[in-house]
Formats: C-alpha cells, structure tokens, sequence
C-alpha cells in the first residue's frame, strides 16, 4: 500500500512540473543575480522549505539571511525579499512584503497564486501548481495529499533548480559551494 501512495504523489509531482515555467525560474534567479543581499522568509512548512533554500543560496556565495532570526540585519534599498507562500495572503508575510516595498527593497514569490496580495507586490514569481486550505482563491490542482504537501515539495524542488540555473549563470561548481558547507558539525 505505502508502494502505491508514494507512486501516486511522484506522479502527482511529475504532472505539476509540466506547469511550472522554466522562464519564471529564469527570471527569479537574474532577481537574486541582481540583489544587494537576500532575504529569505517563509512560514510553517514553507518556511523549512524557505530556510534550505536559503542555505544553498549561502552555498552559493550570496549574501543571504532568513527573515526572523536574531542575526538578520535590517532591508534596505537594492536588497531582496524572496517569499515562499502558497496562498500569498498569510498576513505576516504580507505585512514583510508591504515593508520591503516601501523601504525599496524588491519583492520575489513562489506561490500557487501570483494574483494574490504578495504577488502583486512581487517583481517576479513561480508559479506552482497547488492547493491550499488558507485562500479563498480557487486550487489550481487537485491534490491526492492532504493541506499543502504538494506545493511544499514542488516548492523544495523548484528551489533546487533554480540553485542550478544559478550554477549555470555564474559558473559555480558543486566543489566551490561544498567549501562553503557548514564545517562545525
């Protein structure tokens, strides 16, 4: 049985995939290309997703910070807010996004709905294929797992490629980013 779950979520994330545009990804990554330095946020399971993102992002040589730790320092213009949020309406990230803004940073999503508040704040978006409990606004797939679980691991996925059309726009090798590995383990 467990054989013929997990077979029925990979094909679920297969046909998702076939949704999500190579050039949405292209541009979200020219917009980290371009940031001063990086913001990360995102909450609940988005969240995790959002801080491993975050971490190869720091593999990569950028200079990257997740939203709401002791150590990250204040946004300001010619920085980025990268937001992950499947609904785009969760009311803290909204209230990040709004801020940004109007202190002139640039605002980037991954969401199942760029029509939503944060993606009307956002310069650029992924759009993944999703359901969500937390919108209003109509799921864009049906989903054969329960809450958000598909959009979070397309999400994880998504976040991975983009790591590597970084690696293809900067030259970056595995070995390069592996130096900058956590070594205090």
């Amino acid at each position: 049985m467990a054989e013929t779950i997990l077979k029925s979520i990979l094909q679920e994330l297969t046909e998702n995939e076939k949704r999500v545009s190579q050039d949405e990804m292209e541009k979200f990554a020219d917009a980290l290309l371009k940031a001063d330095r990086i913001f990360v946020a995102g909450a609940g399971r988005s969240g995790f997703v959002a801080r491993a993102f975050a971490n190869r992002l720091m593999h990569m040589g950028l200079t990257v910070f997740f939203v709401g730790e002791p150590t990250t320092p204040a946004i300001k213009a010619g920085d980025l807010l990268v937001i992950g949020s499947g609904s785009g309406e969760t009311g803290s990230l909204v209230v990040m996004a709004q801020k940004a803004k109007k202190i002139g940073a640039s605002v980037i999503t991954v969401t199942i709905h760029p029509e939503a508040s944060i993606g009307k704040l956002s310069e650029a978006w992924i759009c993944i294929p999703g359901a969500t409990p937390k919108s209003n606004l109509e799921d864009t797939v049906k989903s054969v797992q329960p809450m958000g679980n598909a959009f979070e691991q397309m999400t994880w996925l998504v976040y991975d490629a983009v790591i590597m059309i970084l690696m293809k726009k900067t030259g970056r090798t595995e070995e390069e980013m592996f130096k900058l590995h956590a070594n205090l383990e």
